[in-house]
């Protein structure tokens, strides 16, 4: 099982070296890993030490989510400005 308190999208890029990864739930919450389990292992952590910092710079923070997902997907890309 998968013990994040949040959702997580995972990214893959043109570099199958890195992936990028961020929660919906969590404003401001992104960061980049070498694998997908990289990416999970660094969410994890990351995911506790942001919510330490919302709570000591905002009036709130988001509740846990009951059913967080993982997303797994491609990088998604800009369309080109007209």
């Amino acid at each position: 099982m998968i013990d994040l308190k949040y959702s997580l999208v995972i990214e893959a890029t043109t570099d199958p070296t890195l992936f990028g990864f961020y929660s919906p739930d969590l404003e401001g919450f992104t960061g980049i890993g070498h694998s997908v389990e990289d990416c999970l292992y660094k969410a994890k952590w990351g995911m506790e030490e942001h919510v330490v910092l919302l709570q000591e710079n905002h009036p709130s923070v988001p509740e846990p989510n009951a059913n967080p997902t993982v997303v797994i997907q491609n990088e998604r890309r800009l369309e080109p400005a007209a």
